[in-house]
């Protein structure tokens, strides 16, 4: 049974998020239809351009995304606390630039309300919009109607351009964030579109590898480089690796970016071996810092296990969130659990 998506999103439990969104029948998001040798690749950089400016509105920071021909995922970072820090003008200016304001809130605004009624409903407004700057169901309609208009535009047509309602995982460790967003950098790549993972111009670490390879040239900061450059296609802006995941960050990616690149060349690799006992020893450190068992590993992170269930994380961390959310139980991919925790 569907459940709402109240009982799917807890950023009191985990700020990160696995969302999937796919198109119904055989319309094309982007890429090439060979049944009609219609090209859609210019489709893509429709969802880059609308990311980077949701990016300007909401507080969610994007984590990795990868734009196939027929759907996308995105791994997302709701950032509640950063819109409860914005004032009330911050707030209007940011949604502003989605949707009118009504004629109260300007008023009030400016500072021509009168009646404390008047300013009790426009503060009301307000605050509803703080709330949904961090709600997840916004941030993706607002991604998803506006792709949705623009292609029913483009091919003459009306009716659905979504399956549905998009699919939400919660991710509930740092293990599980690991392994989701080497999932979603790697789809090109399982898809059998690239041959390598930096070749997956679709992907976010494609991104993440040119700018550092910009900022390297200009000796600036991995992940400072000027999204607003007229010169180049708007990105979305990548929420930063911080280090070492014992580090005491509150925001940001708890993984160096020169461990993450390993972990992706050597998951691209060891998912084109044949056999699971094939996979290479030259395991990343990455992974038994976080317990993470490199045969499990892979076989977790496959299409059809990583893409079932609502959670993904360690068995332990499934049972608490299970716990605080009132549910027996909860399903997601069988990650190993690090030495001492039990199964779940």
């Amino acid at each position: 049974m569907t459940r709402p998506r109240s009982e799917l999103v807890s950023p009191a439990d985990t700020p990160y998020y696995h969302c999937v969104c796919r198109c119904v029948r055989r319309a094309f998001l982007c890429g090439e239809d060979r049944f009609t040798n219609t090209d859609y690749s210019h489709r893509k950089q429709w969802v880059l351009e609308r990311l980077a400016l949701l990016d300007e509105v909401f507080t969610i920071e994007l984590c990795a995304y990868a734009v196939m021909s027929n759907h996308y995922h995105l791994v997302v970072h709701l950032n509640p606390k950063r819109a409860e820090s914005l004032s009330d003008t911050e707030v209007a200016e940011r949604w502003a630039k989605l949707f009118t304001w009504p004629i109260m809130v300007g008023r009030y605004l400016a500072g021509k309300l009168t009646t404390d009624v008047e300013k009790q409903v426009a503060m009301d407004i307000i605050q509803q919009w703080r709330e949904r700057l961090s709600d997840i169901s916004w941030y993706m309609r607002c991604l998803n109607e506006h792709i949705a208009r623009k292609a029913n535009e483009e091919d003459r047509c009306k009716g659905r351009f979504w399956e549905g309602r998009f699919k939400s995982q919660a991710i509930l460790d740092e293990a599980g964030l690991l392994a989701c967003m080497t999932y979603v950098d790697l789809n090109p790549l399982r898809a059998g579109i690239v041959d390598t993972p930096e070749q997956s111009v679709d992907v976010s670490i494609h991104q993440r590898l040119k700018q550092y390879q910009q900022s390297t040239e200009k000796q600036t900061p991995p992940e400072s480089t000027d999204k607003k450059n007229s010169d180049t296609p708007k990105t979305p802006l990548l929420q930063a690796f911080f280090g070492n995941h014992h580090q005491d960050k509150s925001e940001g990616i708890p993984f160096s970016f020169a461990d993450y690149l390993e972990l992706v060349d050597w998951t691209g690799r060891a998912q084109r071996k044949a056999k699971r006992g094939s996979i290479p020893k030259d395991t990343p450190p990455i992974l038994g810092r976080l317990g993470l068992d490199a045969e499990t590993f892979i076989t977790a992170i496959q299409k059809q296990n990583l893409s079932r269930g609502t959670v993904i994380g360690h068995p332990a961390s499934r049972k608490r969130y299970a716990q605080s959310n009132a549910r027996s139980r909860v399903y997601g991919p069988a990650l190993a659990p690090p030495t001492g925790w039990a199964e779940t």
